[in-house]
């Protein structure tokens, strides 16, 4: 029998919390603060969400820049509060403008921002400042105040069942990676970054110019696109103005700094801009992979997303989702059994289909989740060597009006053959020394690029209309438009 807690227990319960929550030294900072996350549990987080950010992003397939991102990260991170961490960097198969961290020493950097980069000093501001919230402990922190809330929570729901219905399904949704950071927490990581670059001799000059680009990319240089680093990392302006007064307050100490600009600009030549179709594209709401040539037609209306594992689609009622994902199974009988045999999944009949170049096995099925059943259906596709896995589902209430449109979108895989859409390529970076002095817009009328004069000044940080001297180094895209 479990023993039951009362109120009379409270004092008790909350003096060993007490204990637990010991004040800690920051080592970035040197204030003290509760801390319930020791430097262990930051590394075994660490640990446990690298695989899953990777299987769920990818990695860019660039050894050569995934190793010299690891070198130049290192040898900042050793330089830090924190330098015995086992400090990992990796580039990310991703074009949005982001980069972020998770506890541990976890830093990720997308091909995205960095082809807005212009040179290594800027790209040692990106990492600076994600390693100082690694160092400062600013997760931890948020995690322990996190906790600090659970641990109220807790004694609520040891007096309330009701509470106690709700308490496990909050706490669970408390994850790392959706934790923001404070405004102070941001200038914090900006003030340890610039602090890191000086001891690494990078030209700190170069990180106003950072903050710049940012606030050039939300301001809607490319058809509006907000950079994801500007979603958790607000008011790239005020940043820019706060590190430019910081640079001026300091020695202007810039002899023999590191800016390395066209070193960091070959690395970057070929590299892949804006989504690779190679790993899949939409057209309108039909997806089409070309490298395992099938397609896949979603509902009209539902929004739809492409991840490095799955591909995932949801109404816009948010009442029914579809996801597409590739099932580890030999054959799709064994999938299908596989599925069915999981404890609180009830099947119903199986078709045996065969349509559009591939033979499926589609199973209506229902699950209990979070004390609601789930209703939908699963269809099971050999193609290419692979079993693919789709699944629809909504809850009981919504999946009368949305079967219908789901199995069709299940019914919909077929395998690719236009010729068009197998020989899809991606967009790349073509870096390039100008001949003759010329600025972006002049030579746009010379070599062809998929991107306007504006969008090639933004990401080569100049201005569309400024002459630039010969011998120059440009980034310039090269390609064919993107299918839409």
């Amino acid at each position: 029998m479990r023993r039951s807690r009362s109120f009379s227990s409270l004092p008790l319960f909350l003096a060993a919390i007490s204990l637990v929550a010991s004040c800690a030294t920051n080592p970035a900072t040197g204030r003290r603060e509760i801390m319930l996350i020791s430097e262990e549990q930051e590394i075994a987080m660490g640990r446990e969400y690298d695989p899953q950010i990777v299987a769920s992003i990818g990695l860019y397939p660039d050894t050569a820049l995934q190793r010299y991102v690891q070198a130049l990260g290192t040898r900042i991170a050793a330089l830090s509060e924190r330098p015995r961490l086992p400090w990992t960097f990796r580039v990310l198969d991703d074009p949005t403008v982001n980069a972020f961290a998770v506890p541990g020493g976890f830093i990720y950097i997308t091909r995205g921002i960095m082809a807005h980069l212009d040179n290594e000093a800027q790209l040692a501001s990106v990492i600076g400042h994600e390693i100082g919230h690694v160092t400062a402990r600013h997760s931890a922190s948020q995690m322990s105040r996190e906790q600090l809330a659970q641990i109220g929570l807790a004694v609520g729901a040891a007096t309330s069942e009701t509470i106690a219905k709700y308490a496990e399904p909050i706490t669970q949704g408390m994850g790392v990676l959706f934790l923001k950071y404070s405004r102070d927490d941001e200038s914090q990581a900006d003030n340890l970054g610039l602090r890191y670059l000086r001891l690494t001799r990078h030209d700190v000059r170069e990180m106003p110019d950072v903050f710049a680009m940012l606030a050039a990319v939300s301001g809607g240089g490319e058809g509006g696109r907000l950079p994801e680093w500007q979603l958790t990392h607000p008011y790239p302006e005020d940043r820019k103005a706060s590190i430019e007064r910081l640079n001026a307050q300091a020695p202007q100490d810039t002899a023999g700094v590191i800016v390395s600009r066209a070193p960091y600009l070959r690395l970057l030549d070929n590299v892949v801009w804006d989504a690779d179709p190679r790993q899949g594209y939409f057209v309108g709401t039909r997806f089409l992979q070309p490298t395992m040539r099938f397609s896949l037609t979603f509902p009209d209306g539902w929004a739809t997303k492409n991840e490095a594992s799955s591909v995932q689609a949801m109404s816009a009622e948010r009442d029914a989702a579809i996801q597409l994902t590739i099932a580890p199974a030999p054959s799709a009988d064994s999938a299908q059994r596989a599925f069915v045999a999981q404890q609180g999944v009830q099947s119903g009949t199986a078709q045996r289909l065969s349509a559009n170049g591939v033979a499926s096995i589609l199973t209506p099925f229902a699950a209990v989740a979070q004390g609601d059943t789930l209703r939908g259906s699963v269809a099971f596709v050999e193609h290419g060597g692979m079993v693919f896995q789709l699944l629809g589902y909504g809850p009981t209430a919504a999946w009368a009006g949305k079967q219908a449109v789901v199995d069709r979108a299940l019914r919909s895989f077929a395998v690719l053959t236009d010729r068009n859409a197998l020989a899809v390529q991606p967009q790349r970076i073509d870096i390039i020394t100008l001949d003759r002095r010329s600025s972006i817009a002049e030579l746009l009328t010379r070599r062809p690029s998929p991107l306007t004069a504006d969008a090639l000044a933004l990401l080569n940080q100049v201005r569309t209309g400024e002459p630039l001297p010969a011998g120059t180094l440009l980034k310039w895209v090269v390609g064919q438009p993107l299918p839409r």
